[in-house]
């Protein structure tokens, strides 16, 4: 299998989904990445590691659709604020206080 860019994945979203999304719309989207979040969860807490990797994928693809509907390139966005360091403490590997 062939490495594509995020871009690239982002695109593949428009293609598959891109009009059903803008008929769902941004607020129901948001419900679904939402959703997507709460399943990836479920599947950590049971530790099953296929279901956390299938759960992962839809999150990432719901992101991809809430970003096309806000015009919003994701691989651009994350680039552009992380810029191979962290960008509150603008150090790498990050010197942040621990949470």
């Amino acid at each position: 299998m062939k490495n594509h860019t995020i871009h690239e994945f982002q695109e593949l979203m428009v293609t598959l989904y891109g009009d059903r999304d803008r008929i769902r719309g941004i607020e129901k989207s948001f419900l679904w990445l939402q959703t997507e979040n709460g399943e990836l969860l479920e599947a950590y807490l049971k530790d099953d590691q296929g279901a956390m990797e299938e759960e992962v994928a839809d999150v990432f693809a719901w992101l991809c659709s809430v970003c096309n509907l806000l015009n919003i390139d994701l691989e651009s966005a994350a680039w552009k604020k992380y810029q191979s360091r962290c960008p509150k403490c603008e150090a790498s590997p990050c010197e942040c206080q621990p949470l």
